[in-house]
């Protein structure tokens, strides 16, 4: 067998050299291991193209010592700044300036949907295809009695354009509740819809028939103690009264200090009533509350959501017509408007146009807005660019002004 070195164990039942294996603590050739920090040669260990070593660790500086809670100085700062903006967030929140914000509100079409309802829905005769738009509009309003603003809306409400601040006492009576001003807004709403509904069918053609009631008689006055809630009024002084203006106007004729001569169904006989009159804010009254009961041929509902107000009369009235006769009458026309509408079809006098017209050309919906005579002074000075105004004092006018605004001679119509 040839001679060489032996390397590794002895194969098992072979008897080992002396010696092996070394015994412990046998001394270990001077330099070796190598010393840590011993220079390694350059290029070794070889790394593959593009390699960047990993930076050295770094001992901990003072801004990343630890705390007993785990945190550093850098952290404790930034969760002390966020506990400050947190707590001035909270501050603003819970302070509440006694003011109220109008912005400019929704604007919705009369014949369009709403929430995936027509907002005039027809039923029991004809209706007709119609184009373009006839908006309704609207005044978004922030704050008033429990429903306050916090100081964040006012202060937002400050930079933002179209934004409309006022005192709380100069758009709320004092001790008036929420509940109070949604009942009335809910009021108003209803019967600008039945009046428009009256003053629509009435000018195509059907017949619209009312009652006059008393709503309620104010203690102390005129008619204490002669007319009844529930009375309904059937002539003065001997004519018949063919609606709730026709009543006013015949009061207001009467001789100053006389009594008018009333015939009213009570209990379904008719009984007369001879009641005086006073003077109240420059009028002359009887002292009693009306209701004005409408009786309708077509069966028509008004679907305007949460909205409340006597605003929509005006537009409501021009949709219904719109649907009831033949033909488009914007002729793909995009108009806007507002205005109360009264039982003979008077066009009255609302409050906010300026967010009304502001809203109606927002996106470019409308190129056109019928505005009532009476607001012309509030409505100088605001108009949107690229928005035209129409004053109307009946709804006669207003349907007038669309028939033109469809033939392309909108721009012959007065404005204010």
């Amino acid at each position: 067998m040839g001679g060489g070195a032996v390397t590794g164990a002895p194969p098992s039942g072979y008897p080992p050299p002396s010696g092996y294996p070394p015994p412990s603590g046998i001394p270990v050739p001077p330099g070796y291991p190598p010393p840590s920090g011993i220079p390694v040669p350059p290029g070794y260990p070889p790394q593959p193209p593009g390699y960047s070593p990993p930076p050295a660790a770094q001992p901990p500086g003072w801004g990343q010592r630890l705390d007993q809670y785990g945190f550093t100085r850098r952290v404790r700062r930034r969760l002390a700044g966020l506990l400050v903006v947190v707590a001035v967030a909270v501050a603003g929140s819970l302070v509440h300036p006694a003011y109220v914000i109008f912005r400019p509100g929704p604007v919705i079409d009369t014949l369009g949907k709403l929430d995936g309802t027509p907002v005039i829905e027809v039923k029991g005769t004809q209706t007709y295809e119609t184009s373009g738009d006839l908006y309704f509009t609207t005044v978004a309003v922030y704050g008033g009695p429990e429903r306050e603003i916090n100081l964040w809306d006012y202060l937002w409400a400050l930079v933002q354009p179209g934004s409309d601040i006022r005192p709380l006492e100069e758009v709320y009576p004092p001790n008036v509740t929420r509940q109070q001003i949604q009942e009335q807004t809910t009021v108003q709403m209803a019967s600008a819809q039945e009046e428009a509904k009256a003053v629509a069918m009435r000018a195509v053609g059907k017949q619209v028939t009312q009652t006059i009631s008393i709503a309620g008689v104010r203690a102390g006055g005129p008619a204490d103690g002669k007319l009844r809630t529930g009375d309904e009024i059937v002539s003065l002084g001997g004519t018949p009264i063919a609606s709730v203006t026709d009543l006013r106007d015949k009061i207001q004729a009467a001789p100053a200090g006389g009594s008018l001569a009333l015939v009213v169904k009570r209990d379904g006989a008719q009984v007369p009533v001879e009641v005086g009159t006073i003077e109240a804010d420059g009028r002359r009254v009887i002292g009693v509350g009306l209701k004005v009961d409408l009786h309708y041929p077509v069966d028509v509902t008004i679907h305007a959501g949460q909205i409340g107000g006597p605003s929509a009369g005006l537009m409501f009235s021009l949709g219904l017509y719109d649907l009831l006769t033949p033909g488009p009458l914007t002729g793909g026309a995009k108009i806007a408007g507002t205005g109360t509408i009264a039982d003979d079809g008077a066009v009255g006098p609302i409050g906010g146009i300026a967010h009304k017209m502001s809203g109606a050309r927002e996106g470019n919906k409308a190129d056109w807005f019928l505005a009532p005579a009476d607001n012309c002074t509030d409505v100088r000075d605001h108009v949107p660019a690229g928005l035209h105004v129409v004053k109307v004092d009946t709804f006669d006018q207003a349907k007038r002004a669309v028939e033109a605004i469809a033939a392309g001679r909108g721009e012959s119509l007065p404005g204010c």
